[in-house]
């Protein structure tokens, strides 16, 4: 993903949103401690929430023309998100396959695309949904399946809190959907050493 400065993000705004929110918890954001806190909060929601300010559409003009017609594969692609109920991260895994129909993408694209939607505010099973149809669109393949399994805080920390626990969700599109036998073998690459259990 481009490294120039999300331009949606408002780093006075945060910061004076954060200091009200320590002195709201009793507080004292002038103490040395959280006398910068405002700021570094702001900077890294411009990097948690970087997918804002990009088109996962970036990482998709090039595709390549390749008379491939069997299911491509990437696992455990390693992400972050944060959810949009409570602001807090969770993370884990995708896996996103596709069946080529006369097109293939550079495998690197694959992860920036799902990136692109991680790094805004999510729900799972959206930024499931998303990268499926986003794919499905763009790519013009035979079929799309996107896995993702996630460990998140807003549950581990607080609320149920219940660490070690993690949600799978699922999006199969085209062909995964439509041939028992394709879903099968999908589901069996995806599931490969590493992947879901």
């Amino acid at each position: 993903m481009s490294e120039e400065k999300n331009k949606t993000i408002d780093h006075k705004r945060i910061e004076a949103a954060v200091r009200e929110i320590l002195l709201a918890i009793g507080e004292d954001p002038d103490r040395e401690g959280l006398a910068e806190t405002p700021q570094r909060v702001a900077r890294m929601y411009e990097e948690v929430f970087s997918g804002l300010g990009h088109q996962p559409s970036e990482h998709t003009e090039k595709l390549f023309h390749e008379d491939y017609n069997e299911i491509v594969v990437l696992r455990d692609i390693a992400f972050s998100s944060t959810c949009e109920h409570h602001l807090m991260p969770f993370s884990g895994k995708a896996h996103i396959a596709y069946l080529p129909d006369k097109h293939i993408i550079g495998l690197s694209k694959l992860a920036r695309v799902f990136d692109c939607f991680a790094k805004r505010p999510q729900v799972q099973e959206r930024l499931t949904i998303q990268a499926a149809d986003f794919l499905m669109e763009r790519l013009n393949p035979k079929g799309v399946a996107v896995v993702v399994e996630a460990s998140h805080s807003c549950m581990t920390v607080r609320g149920a809190k219940k660490p070690g626990s993690f949600m799978v969700t699922s999006a199969l599109r085209g062909i995964f959907i439509k041939d028992q036998r394709s879903r099968s073998e999908v589901m069996s690459l995806i599931r490969g050493a590493g992947g879901v259990q």
